[in-house]
């Protein structure tokens, strides 16, 4: 079996507030635990700050193997905080004009038709911030349902206001409400590609992967999370559409773990997305990897994303199947099972237990991830 030795990375994080710094340490963090786990050491590297990437290498091995990856993180926390500068009322608006847009281009309906508990994860938010302005109008209407006179109007709608700021978002917080509003507007842009701050950054982001991917190395993984997918296809398409042999010659694995590429790709404007996912598709250079996990709701589980976009004549991505809870103690499962934000991000946390997925061996392992595809995590060398 031949072991990687060196290993360039490309890593499109879900849509979260961490910039590349915060993405960088999570990794170390998690690579230790993996380390400790497998009885392996890891070495995580300084970041260097790019114009578009977050690059740090990791250097991990035991007696017998020892690989060196260096790894770029395309954080777009930029445009989290963009999202997010605005002033809550505009951002509730904003968040609502976004999902009558998805509703509008059939975003929704194909939430719904492909993976129910997609489409319940779109309603989410908005449901919560309606209960909200609900629970806030029946405070603002105590004194009519009294009959007291209408100047009572002006302490029950103080009252109803503050109820509203100081009780009701803290806790619609506890459940990322405004961040989802925020991700649901960057969904929007990313399938309309209309956005002009969006599409530079794009620009940018497809330029610093093409250096990145000059530097020589046995593998190259393009691995992406949940809204992180839908970037990496419109990075990888760019690139595949300036240059068809952008990849020749190398051996390219474009892993999407938690995908949530048909978030965006279902809306109707999202063209260009479902055309770079074509591209993607047919490029013989690239293996692209779909990992899904059963108990995570915010993907599209066992959906052909490929066929989906409209391109079933293409090669289709090779699902993999895994589970949170091998991944973790009994304890720990218990205790995060029921926060399903949490259960999404395990895809690229470390894990408790030695088990057949591992975000960390997928980029900094000895193995190729191909071979990982056709056998898991099941026996590694010099474990």
């Amino acid at each position: 079996m031949t072991l990687i030795s060196k290993r360039v990375v490309l890593h499109f994080p879900g849509f979260e507030p961490l910039d590349g710094r915060a993405h960088r340490a999570r990794y170390e963090r998690s690579a230790k635990q993996s380390a400790a786990t497998w009885n392996f050491s890891v070495l995580t590297g300084e970041p260097d700050d790019g114009p578009a990437s977050t690059a740090f290498r990791v250097k991990a091995g035991i007696d017998g193997w020892e690989t060196n990856s260096h790894i770029h993180i395309f954080d777009h926390n930029a445009l989290v905080e963009q999202l997010r500068s605005r002033s809550i009322p505009a951002q509730i608006l904003a968040g609502f004009r976004s999902a009558l847009q998805v509703i509008l281009h059939g975003g929704m309906a194909g939430y719904f038709r492909h993976a129910w508990r997609f489409g319940l994860f779109f309603v989410f938010p908005f449901l919560m911030m309606i209960l909200g302005f609900s629970l806030s109008a029946i405070i603002a209407v105590i004194p009519l349902e009294m009959e007291l006179p209408a100047f009572h109007l002006l302490w029950s709608t103080a009252l109803a206001l503050c109820f509203f700021v100081f009780v009701f978002l803290p806790f619609a917080e506890r459940f990322y409400t405004l961040h989802l509003f925020a991700d649901w507007r960057m969904a929007v842009a990313l399938a309309r590609t209309s956005d002009a701050a969006f599409n530079q950054w794009l620009d940018r982001c497809a330029t610093a992967a093409q250096t990145a991917l000059s530097e020589p190395a046995q593998e190259y993984v393009i691995s992406s999370h949940s809204m992180g997918s839908s970037v990496a296809a419109h990075v990888v398409g760019l690139l595949l559409e300036r240059d068809p042999d952008v990849f020749a010659g190398k051996k390219v694995i474009f892993a999407t773990l938690g995908s949530a590429i048909l978030q965006c790709a279902l809306l109707r404007p999202a063209h260009v997305l479902r055309s770079r996912v074509g591209l993607i598709a047919r490029c013989d250079s690239v293996n692209w990897l779909d990992v899904h996990c059963l108990t995570d709701a915010i993907h599209f589980y066992k959906v052909p994303v490929v066929a989906v976009c409209g391109h079933g004549d293409a090669r289709p991505a090779k699902m993999i199947f895994i589970r949170v809870k091998h991944m973790l103690t009994i304890e720990h499962y218990k205790k995060i099972k029921k926060d399903f934000l949490r259960v999404h991000r395990q895809y690229v946390l470390g894990p408790d237990l030695r088990a057949p997925f591992d975000f960390t061996l997928l980029t900094a392992g000895p193995r190729s991830d191909m071979v990982f595809a056709a056998d898991a995590y099941n026996a590694m060398p010099g474990f």
